[in-house]
């Protein structure tokens, strides 16, 4: 039996890096998307070879209708099946402002990061894993935010609203594919210490999360292939937030 197939977007670094690496770790053969850094995805990928499992590396642009279907197009040649997609690409889109200040390009570029081409990601992920299309059933994974619930006021408003459509979007759809084999969820983290997001630079920060520490990359990934897994066969809408308690 071949082993189950794992695609993620935003797969080379921190948080991405992580779901992908715990994946082979776990048996999975993994395709790492990424968009400009290939020494970072080739290092994931070798992680997942020396697992024994097989990855393949994926070159595509999440903030760009045209490359999503590409991508899927790529896992099929690599592995010709797919039994579990995680979509953690995402971010601010532009520089952090208050809201009056941000531009219509930021706006549009992380509209359709966090919210647009998750859509389309997720509507290629069906079309390969509907049973009532000859599928086998899987698993869709949404990477959200806790600034959906508690908004990023004066920093940025318009990811908290995409990230908020985002988790909307996943306990919807779970609805819609129940009945195809499908389920969908999403890890919804905190603070958690990445390339990007170092305590160092915003101690202050520890203060707002009653854990009294930044989370772990590996932490969210924990939940991600949780949630992926059969351990959670009877969950789908679900949000888990991964955030210490913020």
């Amino acid at each position: 039996m071949s082993a189950p197939v794992l695609l993620i977007a935003g797969g080379s670094r921190s948080i991405g890096g992580a779901i992908a690496r715990m994946a082979g770790e776990r048996g999975y053969d993994v395709a790492v998307n990424y968009v400009t850094n290939r020494d970072a995805a080739e290092s994931v990928a070798e992680h997942v070879r020396a697992q024994g499992r097989k990855a393949a590396v994926i070159q595509a642009d999440m903030s760009k209708e045209e490359d999503v279907p590409r991508m899927f197009a790529q896992c099929d040649a690599a592995f010709g099946r797919l039994d579990a997609f995680v979509y953690n690409a995402g971010g601010f889109g532009g520089p952090p402002s208050n809201f009056i200040d941000v531009s219509t390009q930021t706006l549009r570029h992380s509209m359709n990061l966090n919210l647009l081409c998750a859509h389309f990601a997720a509507a290629e992920a069906i079309r390969r894993m509907s049973t009532r299309s000859g599928g086998q059933g899987g698993n869709i994974v949404f990477i959200g935010s806790r600034a959906a619930e508690n908004g990023s006021p004066g920093f940025g408003v318009w990811y908290a609203a995409y990230k908020n459509g985002l988790h909307i979007l996943s306990t919807a759809l779970s609805k819609e594919v129940a009945e195809d084999g499908i389920r969908v969820n999403t890890v919804s983290p905190g603070p958690i210490h990445t390339d990007s997001n170092d305590p160092t630079r915003w101690p202050e920060r520890v203060n707002t999360i009653p854990l009294r520490r930044f989370g772990k990359p590996e932490e969210v990934a924990e939940a991600a292939l949780f949630l992926a897994s059969p351990a959670a066969s009877f969950i789908t809408g679900t949000v888990i937030n991964v955030s210490g308690g913020r």
